[in-house]
């Protein structure tokens, strides 16, 4: 039975943060438009949810679609339905926070991105959209996440040395940590597992290679969020 509605309907879009750690910054991947609205500014990835798609799925497509990326964590991150965000009329979009280490990233511009560039997320370019605002959102979400889950560990290739955890933990939570308190914290949460093999970077001692622990893909604070 096919109903109709008198009242219109808005359209559904999605838009993906892509972070990453580039140079010792967190960084964040843009396209710059090669359409309108807004031609020639930079923007996120993202566009409009199929009839017959999931929201996750129109992400992974659109991202897939002008980035040329699939490996990726994916998670919802806010929903924006300001009226007027969109000239194009009412379009609400599904925000989500996609991370991954800069190695497994080889982004290449398609569909209506007339180029990509990864920059700073504290050096943003004039972007498109209220996407400004969806990158702050963002960048707060992992911040905030920093102390009650696993979050940060998608930054990080499959092993790594606590050295490098710890320097996730300082360039996305923006300051310096005791390295004994630190490790005293990451012990406490039960997630990390040993490799049994080492890394040597440069003259200094070898140091012990780490996973995140099978059974802990993420971590979440009591209240399970």
């Amino acid at each position: 039975m096919q109903h109709c509605y008198d009242y219109p309907r808005p359209a559904v879009t999605t838009d993906i943060v892509v972070f990453t750690l580039r140079n010792e910054r967190l960084s964040v991947l843009l396209i710059r438009r090669a359409r309108d609205p807004y031609a020639g500014y930079w923007a996120l990835p993202g566009g409009f949810v199929e009839p017959d798609e999931t929201l996750e799925r129109g992400a992974l497509r659109e991202l897939q679609e002008e980035t040329g990326l699939t490996q990726v964590y994916l998670e919802q991150l806010y929903t924006f339905g300001e009226p007027q965000r969109d000239p194009r009329g009412r379009v609400i979009s599904v925000a989500y926070l996609a991370l991954a280490p800069l190695e497994a990233l080889q982004p290449v511009a398609a569909s209506d991105a007339a180029a990509l560039d990864w920059f700073e997320a504290e050096h943003l370019p004039e972007m498109a959209f209220d996407h400004r605002d969806i990158l702050a959102l963002a960048r707060a979400r992992l911040r905030a996440k920093l102390n009650y889950s696993t979050l940060a560990f998608k930054l990080l290739p499959e092993t790594f040395t606590f050295h490098e955890l710890q320097r996730v933990y300082e360039i996305v939570g923006e300051q310096e940590l005791d390295k004994r308190n630190f490790r005293k914290f990451i012990r406490s949460l039960n997630v990390l597992q040993e490799t049994g093999e080492t890394r040597r970077n440069g003259a200094h001692k070898p140091a012990l290679l780490y996973r995140l622990a099978g059974s802990a893909v993420i971590y979440h604070d009591r209240q399970g969020t």
